[in-house]
């Protein structure tokens, strides 16, 4: 598949408390770093997501006595599932893993950060409503289908950030890509197997790295 100009590569979450070590390990998840750095060169545009909670989030299991993580409750937009407490607002859990380096990106998208919602999508808190504002961005900047714009994505995790991501993007009128190799999942409770279903019906692509040229 070859890359052109207008194409945007967005990287997911790719920060510490993800990584091996970080209160929200995804296994394996700093291993995504040397692919999007392999791939990184062949776009023109580069966009970064950076999960930014305050300390008593409502998707921290903490703030729900009697509940731990991986717990689901219903919240006033539907059900979430509960986390340890991570990507705390100015913690080192909530910076970029060290090891990443795009400095030529050209935009970082802080999500999650309103207290009562949670926000696994670049494009839409988890109330499905409320918008990040990447799609008026991205539209701003002549970013559209009309236009020749494909989204790639990759990062952390592929069954929930990365995935929503993508299906919102599809939402939204733009075609997504996601680059298999260049994300790691979770896989709570058959997410990958859900997602990937999802995938499917709203014609998201799956691709390895490798399937890249410029």
């Amino acid at each position: 598949m070859q890359i052109t100009p207008q194409d945007v590569l967005i990287v997911i979450d790719v920060q510490n408390d993800f990584c091996p070590g970080g209160a929200l390990a995804v296994p394996g998840g700093n291993a995504v770093i040397p692919a999007i750095h392999r791939i990184a060169p062949l776009f023109q545009h580069i966009l970064l997501t950076q999960d930014w909670h305050p300390p008593d989030h409502s998707s921290f299991a903490s703030a729900h006595p009697g509940k731990k993580p991986f717990d689901t409750i219903n919240l006033a937009y539907g059900a979430q599932t509960l986390w340890p407490d991570h990507c705390t607002q100015q913690t080192p859990g909530a910076e970029f893993h060290p090891d990443l380096r795009l400095p030529q990106a050209e935009l970082i998208l802080r999500k999650g950060f309103r207290r009562n919602i949670d926000s696994y999508s670049a494009f839409f808190e988890n109330d499905r409503t409320t918008a990040t504002g990447l799609a008026g961005y991205l539209r701003e900047r002549g970013f559209t289908e009309t236009n020749g714009t494909r989204i790639f994505f990759a990062g952390l995790a592929y069954d929930y950030c990365v995935g929503y991501s993508a299906l919102d993007a599809r939402r939204v009128g733009l075609p997504a890509v996601i680059l298999r190799d260049a994300c790691r999942a979770i896989d709570l409770n058959g997410s990958v197997a859900d997602i990937e279903k999802q995938f499917l019906q709203a014609g998201v692509q799956l691709i390895d790295t490798a399937d890249l040229s410029a």
